[in-house]
């Protein structure tokens, strides 16, 4: 087993019967564990044994909050996708178990998916122009395919509560706002009260990601193989999931960024204006308000940012990837009264 992998030898122990148990080994043999990506998300490990490989996960390490991490709903949602006749790439799901003498958590098998991810710039920009033009093309088709899905066709129509969706987004990002605050941020609090006061009439019922963007898709041959981390999934209104789409792909313009790698403009990756204009055409949805959702995107972001740079302070912040992070809350900030000021 892999070290640090999260799993110590009496969990390994315990899997391999579970697996046996399950005909997922039927050798019963010696498994191979290895720590695919873990931190404040869900954990995920590859689990190789002598007749096949899968994915494992489970909740993070430490607290858990179940409704953050709620192992049945993402198993359901891939379920749900994985149906003959739906158009979005997902995992194989295997097996939910909520045994938790295991691996003292509930967890979820999937079908191991061969392929990349795509993190940083200097990756992208390493692929060709064909295939940098087809993944761009390909992330915005998937999630057209996804937001055009039927849930109640794939068992999801009582997923979520999409009616008031924005408004609730609105008010839960308010108030993580106000237990983050530790500095002065110029313009936060106008845009919070512009955008609960000029939520759009929501157009759309859709299953909803929660957080599409390039490096949550496991890449093959210039496509999708399968789109990854449906912890936030729900039912709610689809430009929620492309306002966001929207800042990640765009990012932060000339400022040194290290939470978010901008594709807009890199090589021959689709602009973010083509990629809108693609979306529309797939979906048939009127994306007038779509610069609503993206100045909310970039406020939801901001108050994640300051919620880091607060914890950071109070020395609860572990790890790399965080250098720099406090002076993104600004111009984040900025960005999204720039998109209201675009709002019709």
């Amino acid at each position: 087993m892999t070290q640090n992998s999260g799993l110590d030898d009496g969990n390994r122990s315990r899997l391999v019967s579970f697996l046996s148990k399950h005909g997922l080994n039927a050798s019963g043999s010696e498994i191979t564990i290895d720590l695919i990506s873990g931190g404040r998300s869900n954990l995920t490990y590859k689990v190789t044994t002598a007749e096949q490989s899968f994915v494992l996960r489970r909740p993070p390490l430490g607290h858990v909050l179940a409704t953050a991490h709620d192992m049945s709903r993402e198993y359901r949602v891939i379920e749900g996708l994985s149906r003959p006749g739906c158009d979005v790439p997902v995992p194989k799901p295997i097996l939910l178990s909520d045994d938790e003498t295991v691996l003292g958590v509930p967890f979820y098998l999937m079908e191991y998916v061969p392929g990349y991810i795509v993190r940083t710039v200097e990756q992208a920009q390493s692929l060709s122009s064909a295939a940098q033009r087809e993944i761009g093309e390909d992330l915005v088709d998937v999630l057209a395919a996804l937001h055009t899905t039927d849930p109640e066709a794939v068992g999801l129509a009582d997923f979520g509560r999409p009616a008031g969706f924005m408004e609730r987004q609105v008010r839960r990002w308010v108030r993580q706002l106000a237990d983050s605050r530790s500095r002065e941020i110029n313009g936060i609090d106008r845009l919070a009260e512009v955008l609960g006061g000029s939520v759009p009439e929501q157009r759309y019922n859709a299953i909803v990601h929660g957080d599409y963007r390039l490096d949550n898709c496991l890449l093959r041959d210039s496509h999708i193989a399968a789109v990854l981390d449906w912890e936030m999934s729900t039912l709610g209104d689809p430009l929620s999931d492309l306002g966001l789409f929207t800042v990640y792909h765009a990012g932060l313009a000339g400022i040194d960024n290290p939470v978010v790698q901008a594709f807009d403009g890199v090589g021959s990756f689709p602009s973010i204006t083509d990629l809108h204009a693609r979306y529309a055409a797939k979906t048939g949805f009127n994306i007038d308000d779509l610069p609503w959702y993206t100045a909310f995107a970039w406020f939801k972001f901001a108050v994640i940012l300051e919620g880091i740079h607060y914890r950071g302070t109070l020395g609860a912040t572990r790890g790399d990837g965080f250098e720099g992070v406090s002076e993104l809350v600004q111009p984040s900030v900025d960005r999204g009264l720039e998109a209201l000021a675009s709002a019709k």
